[in-house]
């Protein structure tokens, strides 16, 4: 009997609806024809054991007792889905062949192979076990998968990753969570102080941020724009370019701070004769960016429809699972396997089924193109999210649904545009021994840009040129008829919103400060997966470390006093985005187990070491005013569930 394994009850049952009929239906798991069956997990049926199962004296919270390292690491089922890994267990021990069906990444990878180690197989059984990686749930995708099983033991490098990033999250949560709770219980604070491999710098990031803009002090900067004159009477505008002998009056971005600089150009300069020192024209291609993976959808569906990231992922698992209308969706890659160009024509024809508003696009889509974004060699375990091949009545679909599905499906079809092609041109300027540039860029041809019709007022504001600039050749004489200077103010920083906040976690290495780290990590690189980064955001608010006004998210009191409280250690991205790169390198064979673990062990006595020191200032009664916070707002829902009844 051979066994399906799959992660959870809908892909359970899609998969067995491609197995021979008629089908048995049990508690917890389905039987085919052919004596085979389906069963699931539903979720994680196991979970670390927590400290008092290694140590009764653990129960009780001490700071004595740090660090708790487990010296064998054990497991537990998790006590509500007890029932369904007494059913899964059974059926693993009666079964021939295991297929490992769990979700194609590092999650789904040990989710189903720690419950066949915990089930007690034997080594035969579990080095012949199955691996088949789905990524669309339609009849025909779930057969090509089925016929294409790989040997599970070829993915226990990703296994290995996914283990080792759970113990080191245990090790870091357990033991900060529980000293920085009792350092905060002496300064009389009452709550517990959550601390995470992964949120506390995501937390650090949204605190620096909001203090920096709290310390910020605007100052006035200048900018020195001319009206110039040809021979011929053409007038255009040109900007001034300061030189190297102004950096002294100017910030670190280049803008010039002295006013008594700018007024002595423009004075300089004013009914100036001067000529032309260089004319440039570049004509330049932008081809189609690639398909989503789940982050930049995220980031995305953000921006234009206001979805925090969990709304986005929550409707991307109904899309995925319930409807089947898009692929696999916790994906981290943005590449498409060439075999899927086989599916084009019918993936195109359900988008045109299932989102009228992009009728035209598909119409003026040319298949036989074929985009950078198919590429084998750039895809793993999974690929970037694409709809698939099955359409639907479009008023079956929820208003989110329609948004994600929309936004996923023209990505998709932007492979198939021709790229966005536009013309820069810069003339200079020498103007009384100052630095002029007049810009211009024309587009020339839209391409795949044409389907984003929204965009061209930011294509406006990105200084495409409304009027062309004059033909001149190096060496023509202009003449600077006047001008004027333009006083603005410098901006503090934005505070974070969902969307730039996933683009600070996915983008780590900008926030680094460590150089050398900066240099292992790739612009890839992030703090947290697509699977968990909408999570841990969710888990920052529902702690109540975060908060929102409007789109904004700012940080609580008691998240900045924590913060500020720790070593840099724990609230910079440096120490867990390195983390991430050498979990990566795990699963690419480039590092072990040991190699991850040994030093995280090591470095866990010298960090608690240093949080001991800390002194939780000014938290006094904090705790007590969170709780009471959290117990108002408790007995406010229940007045209004009472009501609504």
């Amino acid at each position: 009997m051979i066994l399906y394994i799959a992660e959870k009850p809908s892909v359970g049952r899609a998969v067995a609806d491609v197995l021979p009929k008629p089908h048995q239906k049990g508690d917890g798991y389905i039987r085919v024809a052919n004596g085979d069956t389906v069963t699931w997990c539903i979720g994680h049926l196991l979970e670390q054991a927590e400290p008092e199962a290694y140590n009764s004296d653990y129960k009780k919270w001490r700071k004595e007792d740090l660090p708790i390292i487990p010296e064998k690491w054990k497991h537990q089922v998790k006590s509500q889905t007890k029932k369904q890994f007494s059913v899964v267990k059974k059926l693993i021990n009666e079964a021939d062949i295991l297929v490992n069906m769990g979700d194609p990444d590092r999650v789904g990878q040990i989710l189903v192979d720690e419950v066949i180690n915990y089930a007690g197989v034997s080594k035969t059984k579990r080095e012949s076990t199955k691996r088949c990686l789905i990524s669309d749930l339609n009849p025909a995708a779930i057969k090509k998968s089925l016929n294409n099983l790989r040997n599970n033991t070829d993915f226990i490098p990703l296994a290995t990753s996914a283990l080792a990033r759970a113990r080191a999250d245990w090790l870091y949560g357990i033991n900060m969570t529980r000293l920085c709770t009792l350092q905060g219980q002496r300064s009389g604070y009452n709550g517990v102080l959550s601390i995470g491999r992964v949120q506390t710098p995501v937390l650090g990031l949204v605190v620096h941020r909001d203090q920096e803009i709290a310390r910020f002090i605007s100052k006035p900067f200048y900018d020195v724009f001319v009206l110039l004159e040809t021979t011929n009477g053409e007038q255009y505008q040109a900007k001034w370019k300061p030189s190297e002998a102004c950096s002294p009056y100017m910030d670190e971005e280049g803008r010039v701070l002295s006013k008594k600089l700018v007024e002595n150009v423009l004075e300089r300069v004013s009914n100036q004769v001067g000529r032309v020192t260089r004319v440039n024209t570049d004509k330049k291609k932008q081809p189609a960016p690639l398909p989503y993976n789940l982050s930049t959808l995220q980031i995305e569906a953000s921006k234009r429809f206001n979805l925090n990231a969990q709304e986005t992922l929550d409707t991307c698992q109904q899309l995925y699972e319930r409807h089947k209308l898009i692929t696999y969706p916790r994906s981290d890659c943005r590449y498409l396997p060439i075999g899927h160009l086989e599916d084009k024509h019918r993936v195109t024809q359900s988008i045109k089924e299932t989102c009228p508003a992009l009728n035209e696009a598909v119409e003026n889509a040319n298949l036989k193109r074929k985009s950078k974004a198919w590429n084998d060699s750039k895809v793993s375990a999974h690929h970037a999210i694409i709809p698939t091949s099955k359409s639907m009545d479009p008023n079956r679909l929820t208003k989110n649904e329609k948004c994600v599905y929309e936004l996923i499906s023209r990505q998709y079809l932007i492979q198939f545009y021709p790229d966005f092609e536009y013309a820069e041109k810069q003339i200079d300027h020498d103007v009384a021994g100052g630095l002029f540039n007049a810009k211009q860029k024309d587009i020339l041809h839209q391409g795949w840009k044409a389907l984003f019709p929204s965009k061209k007022a930011e294509e406006k504001e990105n200084a495409f040129s409304e009027k062309n600039l004059p033909a001149v050749s190096q060496g023509d004489q202009v003449t600077c008829l006047n001008g004027r200077i333009d006083e603005k103010n410098t901006s503090p920083p934005k505070h974070f919103t969902d969307a730039t906040l996933l683009s600070a976690m996915t983008g780590i290495a900008r926030y680094v400060q460590d150089i050398e780290i900066k240099k292992v990590l790739r612009e890839t690189d992030g703090l947290g997966t697509e699977a968990t980064r909408a999570g841990i955001i969710e888990l920052l608010f529902k702690r109540q470390f975060l908060t929102k006004k409007g789109k904004e998210i700012h940080s609580t009191d008691v998240s900045r006093q924590l913060i500020n409280s720790l070593p840099s250690q724990m609230v910079l991205p440096d120490m867990t985005a390195h983390w991430e790169s050498q979990l990566e390198a795990i699963s690419d064979k480039r590092m072990n187990y040991a190699q991850f673990m040994q030093p995280l062990t090591n470095g866990l006595t010298t960090l608690i070491s240093q949080v001991g020191e800390v002194t939780f200032s000014g938290m006094s009664g904090m705790g007590k005013k969170f709780t009471s916070r959290k117990r108002k707002a408790s007995r406010k829902k229940t007045r209004s569930q009472k009501a609504n009844t």
